[in-house]
């Protein structure tokens, strides 16, 4: 899956080989009834069954997955907020004269995270913003690190680096995520065995005086239709299925900080 700009070619790609291989199916099929009329599709529908059964199988697996991940990108947004708006509210514990450049840098770095998102490629989640915004981490922990001796006491200090290491934390957890999706092997054999009923369904439909192009080309849209749908939950900033509305919440969170 490393360029899924081209997805609608690999659709249309999948979309011609189930065709073809309904049709070699079919042929293959007719040659056999021709050759024995009687026992041609004896011993078949256990094969059949099997390979329908693993092919729904995979699908299930594949797509509950895909989203399940995606509600867990969904729920670390809310996550980084939430760390993000704690260790806002206790940048208040330090003494005064630290706060101001703290806070500044503070909104840099909440700046840079949504920039991060808003420019995200999931195929290269490096990118200037991210760059950025570990170094505005480096420098706010820097900061606080240096107003702790000026604290009445070591446990408003220690309160608010614990919010400042939750919020950076999540930063990695949420990297993790964005990059955690089934082995490629898991796609290749989704496709396989797609093609593989294909060919049974043709073999199905031989001894037909005409060929049924309503339910071949049915098949095989209902079958790039599910895959590029479990495509979109593992990939939800780049096709129709999108996380990015939930990034609303750390906009609101930025604009409470002005």
């Amino acid at each position: 899956m490393h360029s899924l700009s081209a997805i609608p070619w690999y659709a249309l790609a999948i979309f011609v080989a189930i065709v073809l291989f309904i049709e070699i199916g079919r042929r293959i099929g007719a040659r056999h009834l021709a050759l024995d009329p009687e026992g041609a599709r004896t011993g078949t529908g256990a094969i059949e069954g099997a390979v329908f059964g693993l092919l729904a199988l995979l699908i299930a697996f594949t797509f509950s997955g895909a989203a399940t991940r995606l509600d867990t990108r969904r729920n670390l947004i809310v996550e980084e907020t939430n760390a993000m708006g704690t260790a806002w509210l206790r940048l208040d514990l330090l003494p005064p004269a630290s706060q101001p450049a703290l806070r500044q840098a503070f909104r840099d770095y909440v700046d840079a995270r949504i920039a991060y998102y808003r420019d995200l490629s999931e195929l290269d989640p490096t990118n200037q913003d991210s760059q950025r915004a570990n170094a505005l981490q480096a420098d706010i922990w820097k900061q606080a690190i240096a107003a702790l001796p000026q604290m009445p006491t070591p446990a408003l200090g220690s309160n608010v680096l614990q919010a400042l290491n939750q919020m950076i934390d999540i930063t990695t957890t949420r990297a993790v995520a964005q990059q955690t999706h089934p082995p490629l092997i898991i796609y290749l054999m989704l496709i396989a065995l797609t093609q593989v009923s294909a060919l049974f369904i043709g073999y199905g439909m031989a001894g037909t005086a005409t060929r049924n192009w309503l339910h071949s080309l049915g098949y095989a849209l209902v079958m790039v239709c599910v895959l590029y749908v479990i495509l979109d939950f593992e990939f939800p900033r780049i096709g129709l299925i999108r996380v990015d509305y939930f990034d609303q919440i750390m906009l609101d969170l930025r604009k409470s900080m002005d």
